[in-house]
């Protein structure tokens, strides 16, 4: 049993409006079913938009909003810095999501259909190494830190142990040769030993001549030094050919994708590196892919092949002479500092550690110290586009990404109950940012907001706020 054909619709409607005819004369007259007539003869055939109203959790409660605004964000950061499934899911868990691991995923796919376009991963079905115990390797990758209300790049020094799948890392900031030696030596005074083996690219801090077909690699005569007091060896990956310490490269990610889901916050390098090296320990306990066993019990098993660390610490640092301008001024990381007379003194002699530079006369007086200067290069948060997707999601903001990196008087302000009053300070701060940068507008908030300190506005619950804080770290 179909639709009726349209003619005897029409035939039906006819009938019924302009001859006045009763469902049942009609229904005798063209011989159907007396609901068919009624049906055809009274129905309304205005087209009505038909919603598709879906159902669950992640659409009746806060969760799917809260996911669609981390989703939003993260499609807008280059890909290795968005999080896993995995990585909303813990992170909802935290927040009281009472949900399944499989829930999420169905949102998030079902999200990306609609959001965005499908990408292909192309499998490059790279030989399998082995690996003997106690040999590693090691490699540099990039992490975005929070500071001071900045975005800072930082790199990461990975080094991986095959046999076991454990792994160290030690964040410093550049990837300089003072850089890679103090990280290098960071990571073995945690691991009470020295690899006999040692697996590195043809990085330049390392590597002055990639080997060849026919001749070994040229390390540099430092990192040759360094490598001769711990008693390691150095082995060199063909020229691209990186998979050669695949292990490596995919811990690299590894760390940054799970240990940080979104860029922390760099109170101090020491404090960093203490965490990724609790989260790392952590981590070890978990059972190795294809060896069945414990990552913590197989590394207690590789610890037997190390080297003996050697009695004598390895000073790591750079010793150059440079000459004042006629400003008086030295370039140092290609940045230049200021040296009062330093035009009238004989001769100057800069040492560079990792993270500082000292700068002596010729009597070995110090007449000049500080931080490197790659460690004040920051990038602005966007806050203006940051603000205006908080807009279409008020409710979901503290959840964001960026919620634990508002300077704490502004993030009072928002933190009201009132999601229409939320909505206008939103707003409000829109506007604002259209003229001053976040921190200005924070440091003359009463001025630029044009409320007092004292009004009722801004009496929210300190003890309150300050747990929600704590929950979104």
């Amino acid at each position: 049993k179909g639709m009726l054909a349209m003619t005897d619709i029409n035939t039906i409607r006819n009938l019924r409006n302009n001859h006045d005819q009763s469902i049942e004369s009609i229904r005798k007259s063209l011989n159907i079913n007396w609901r068919t007539a009624k049906k055809y003869a009274d129905k309304d055939f205005v087209p009505k938009i038909k919603l598709h109203k879906r159902s669950g959790m992640m659409y009746e409660e806060k969760w799917g909003d809260i996911v669609s605004l981390w989703l939003t964000e993260d499609f807008k950061l280059p890909r290795k810095k968005r999080r896993t499934n995995k990585q909303f899911f813990n992170d909802l868990i935290e927040s009281g999501f009472p949900g399944s691991y499989r829930t999420v995923c169905n949102f998030v796919q079902e999200w990306k259909a609609t959001h965005t376009d499908k990408g292909e991963v192309k499998d490059l079905g790279y030989e399998r190494l082995e690996h003997p115990a106690g040999e590693a390797q090691l490699d540099f990758g990039t992490m975005e830190v929070e500071k001071d209300g900045s975005f800072v790049d930082i790199k990461i020094l990975v080094m991986t142990f095959p046999f076991s799948n454990r792994a160290f890392g030690i964040a410093l900031p550049a990837e300089n040769q003072e850089c890679l030696l103090e990280g290098i030596k960071q990571i073995l005074k945690q691991i009470n030993g020295v690899p006999t083996v040692i697996r590195i690219d043809n990085m330049s801090t390392a590597v002055v001549r990639s080997k060849t077909r026919y001749e070994k690699a040229r390390l540099t005569k430092e990192f040759q030094s360094f490598a001769l007091h711990y008693g390691f060896k150095v082995q060199t990956c063909n020229p691209r050919s990186g998979y050669e310490k695949g292990s490596v490269e995919n811990k690299v990610g590894y760390v940054r994708y799970n240990f940080f889901s979104t860029s922390p916050k760099l109170i101090s390098f020491e404090n960093l590196n203490q965490r990724l090296a609790d989260k790392l320990k952590k981590d070890s306990q978990r059972v190795h892919y294809e060896k069945k066993k414990k990552i913590s019990d197989l590394w207690q098993e590789e610890q037997t092949s190390f080297l003996k660390l050697p009695d004598i610490d390895y000073p790591v640092f750079k010793q150059f002479e440079v000459k004042p301008n006629r400003y008086n001024e030295v370039t140092i990381d290609k940045t230049r500092i200021h040296i009062p007379m330093a035009k009238t003194m004989l001769s100057l002699t800069c040492v560079l550690t990792a993270t500082s530079y000292t700068i002596y006369d010729l009597n070995g007086e110090i007449v000049s110290k500080g931080r490197r200067p790659y460690l004040t290069k920051k990038r602005a948060i966007e806050w203006s586009s940051v603000f205006i997707t908080w807009k279409r999601k008020p409710r979901s903001m503290t959840y964001s990404r960026y919620w634990k990196y508002l300077p704490k008087r502004i993030a009072y302000y928002l933190s009201t109950e009132d999601w229409r009053l939320q909505t206008d300070r939103i707003d409000e701060l829109i506007t604002l940012l259209s003229t001053h940068p976040l921190k200005e507008i924070n440091e003359r908030f009463y001025e630029l907001v044009g409320i007092s300190p004292t009004s009722e506005e801004l009496s929210v619950n300190m003890k309150s706020y300050d747990q929600l804080a704590r929950d979104r770290k």
